[in-house]
């Protein structure tokens, strides 16, 4: 299973590590993670106060053809994902005519500024680029139990995916947004598997 996400200010790269960690719990599961090329230039980057990147390997649209399922991560721009990983899926068109992705398991996971911001809107939106592709949605559904229903505290995430709120960049991804993180990558990995025919 490999996770491909983009991540300007850390918090969807928090998420991305735990849903690697999620399905690498899983027996026979190799999981890796990749980040979309960044598309703006490091002075816009300086001015928007973004730290350095990990050293994540950047991937290549053919390198999809690999995984045997796939997590795509991101944050939210105005309730849709942002414009670097779009402008990712956009080069994948040579995928998308030979219909290579075709079959694969595909989930969601995001980030967004505020708790009406786009947990859902940006799943749903996204869910366009899986279908022309011919990929397997995976959501989360409520198998993450009582954590999906959640009142007390501020909770990102949905039955689409994995989430969490940035606020104004100062927020960290909570203990409870990483534990569904990891039962996420957990969850998609043992479908996965069963989809190639292993017993999961």
């Amino acid at each position: 299973a490999t996770k491909v996400y983009y991540s300007m200010y850390g918090h969807v790269e928090k998420l991305a590590e735990e849903i690697r960690k999620g399905a690498a719990s899983v027996e026979g599961v190799e999981a890796k993670l990749w980040q979309v090329p960044e598309t703006l230039p490091e002075e816009v980057l300086g001015k928007m106060s973004a730290p350095p990147k990990s050293d994540v390997p950047i991937i290549t649209p053919d390198q999809l053809t690999d995984a045997d399922g796939l997590v795509f991560g991101f944050p939210t721009r105005y309730g849709m994902m942002a414009a670097q990983f779009k402008a990712f899926l956009d080069a994948t068109g040579g995928l998308w005519r030979s219909q290579q992705l075709a079959g694969k398991p595909a989930g969601l996971f995001f980030s967004t500024g505020s708790q009406g911001g786009g947990q859902e809107t940006t799943a749903l939106t996204a869910i366009t680029q899986l279908v022309h592709h011919g990929m397997i949605f995976v959501p989360i559904g409520y198998t993450f139990g009582a954590g999906m229903f959640e009142m007390e505290k501020v909770k990102g995430g949905s039955p689409y995916g994995a989430g969490t709120f940035a606020g104004d960049g100062s927020r960290q991804p909570t203990e409870l947004e990483l534990e569904q993180a990891f039962h996420q990558g957990k969850y998609i990995a043992a479908i996965t598997k069963k989809l190639k025919g292993g017993a999961a």
